[in-house]
């Protein structure tokens, strides 16, 4: 039983809600441009590489400086990092609502993305200061978990909302009223957190920016162009410079960060199922929510309404996952979620262009899946490492998770464009101010759709349609080896708070591990 000075009270779950704020807004900046990008590109009218920019530059450059920025949080302190953060993210968000064109807005995005990377660590590390009895630091961080993901479902709901009534811009403007109650609450709910001492070593810092950096611009290259030359030498940089980062921190006294986490089985393969759970669902995401607009034709509100109810499985999954896992094993309640998410990637794999009920169905198991692994594969990253290096672990752990995000609407999405593109460029009939959007993407079809001839739009909604269920099986077969690993690399974690056999049980222990 853990000592009463051990669990949290009211204070510490009034700071909870406190960093639930940024953690939701975080989240909701994720998607709230899945059904903004018509009247986005209406207006200012970017080319599909800038498009892609727009999506993917906020998710992108968080998973860039995260390992920065949570080790930062260790040693400068993570309240004041956090509050650093959120006025930076306030100041960018207002730059991205009133961007006159898209070379400004993917700038915005990109200052959103470093910003926000300042935030996550910072609030997940500090649930790790306030939560200190096992089974409560679970719960608070399924619970976090469960923000975030609900920010990513309310998302396209709130940007479809505000782009119908307002503008496109305005969905931005969400960041300034949470930056003010973060910037006034958090002095006085949160406590500073520095456990470590030092100075960043900044060849560590331009040697992680040298590895991540190039690496994502060879897969938003191969997304938008395809393999080349450039793509491979980006990738060949970006592979030499995470090699010498590696040797750089196995020498450093004080490492920005601790590569020898990965010789633990469970945090490898904890972020390696976290990386390929939130790929596919960023990916079907992304794919999902032009469906319900420009294959089911509905408007960007009613959209963002019918992507509502799923986000209720991620209630389930983010809250339920860790209680069950305080008597089942977390790896065995990983791989059953992930299991039953397949029924999910089923249907979204049979869907046809009427599909509409079957695809939100569809995506709702997508939701329980990711809520379980969200919550419990966190906790597991986080409670791998020591109290000192905690920001470190939460940066780990976010950056895997929004680079899964981004890489799979890069490379979901590229495939589905890709298999449209062969499908509907065999359409005859076309003339030559028509052959070309329609034949490079289903929005481009659609904003032809007046001038085209008689079941070619019907045509290009099939062809997209097949994309996307060609992408769901690609997706679902990589979540049914994720699975499998949670089955064998984490089965010999323990249920959280159960003290190793012939052990007490100590409060300060990370869940489910063995004092070490």
């Amino acid at each position: 039983m853990a000592e009463p000075s051990s669990r949290a009270g009211r204070r510490e779950w009034a700071g909870f809600a406190v960093l639930a704020l940024p953690t939701a807004l975080l989240g909701l900046d994720v998607t709230a441009l899945y059904l903004v990008v018509p009247s986005l590109t209406a207006e200012l009218r970017p080319s599909a590489t800038e498009t892609l920019w727009i999506m993917d530059a906020y998710g992108f450059l968080i998973a860039g400086f995260l390992i920065t920025m949570g080790t930062l949080g260790d040693r400068v302190g993570r309240r004041r990092l956090l509050r650093v953060g959120m006025a930076a993210f306030g100041a960018a968000s207002v730059l991205a609502a009133f961007a006159p064109g898209a070379l400004w807005l993917i700038l915005a995005r990109a200052l959103l993305g470093v910003a926000g990377a300042t935030l996550m660590p910072s609030t997940l590390s500090l649930i790790g200061d306030m939560f200190r009895d096992a089974r409560q630091r679970a719960l608070a961080i399924g619970a976090w978990a469960t923000m975030f993901a609900l920010g990513m479902a309310a998302g396209p709901a709130v940007g479809g909302v505000l782009s119908s009534h307002l503008w496109w811009g305005a969905v931005f403007l969400l960041a300034v009223p949470v930056a003010v109650v973060v910037l006034v609450a958090a002095p006085v709910l949160l406590p500073e957190s520095r456990p470590a001492t030092g100075r960043l070593d900044p060849w560590s810092v331009a040697l992680s920016l040298a590895a991540v950096l190039p690496a994502v611009y060879a897969v938003k290259h191969v997304a938008a162009e395809g393999p080349d030359g450039q793509a491979l030498v980006a990738a060949l940089l970006g592979g030499a410079s995470a090699v010498v980062f590696v040797r750089r921190q196995l020498r450093l006294p004080r490492p920005l960060l601790d590569v020898r986490l990965f010789t633990d089985r469970a945090f490898s393969a904890a972020l390696g199922v976290l990386l390929v759970g939130l790929a596919g669902f960023g990916g079907m995401m992304f794919l999902v929510t032009q469906h319900l607009q420009l294959v089911a034709g509905l408007s960007p509100t009613a959209a963002g309404l019918w992507m509502g109810p799923p986000a209720l499985a991620m209630l389930v999954g983010g809250i339920g996952a860790p209680l069950l896992a305080t008597r089942v094993p977390p790896g065995r309640v990983m791989a059953a979620a992930l299991a039953l998410s397949l029924v999910g990637y089923a249907l979204l794999a049979l869907a046809g262009s009427d599909s509409r009920t079957s695809v939100v169905v569809g995506f709702g198991f997508l939701y329980l899946g990711l809520g379980t692994i969200a919550s419990l594969g966190t906790d597991i990253v986080v409670g791998a490492a020591p109290r000192e290096r905690a920001g470190s672990a939460a940066a780990m752990s976010e950056t895997v998770q929004e680079l899964g995000v981004a890489a799979g609407v890069a490379l979901l999405g590229s495939l589905a464009t890709a298999l449209y593109r062969t499908s509907a460029g065999e359409r005859p009939g076309l003339a030559p101010a028509e052959a070309r959007p329609y034949a490079e993407s289903l929005p481009g079809a659609v904003s032809v759709a007046e001038r085209l001839p008689p079941g070619a739009l019907a045509h290009a909604r099939d062809a997209f349609t097949g994309g996307l269920n060609t992408a769901a099986l690609v997706a679902g077969a990589a979540v049914a080896a994720a699975s499998l690993v949670c089955l064998r690399a984490l089965r010999h974690i323990r249920p959280i708070g159960q003290p190793a056999p012939g052990a007490e049980p100590i409060a300060s222990t990370p869940a489910g591990f063995d004092e070490r």
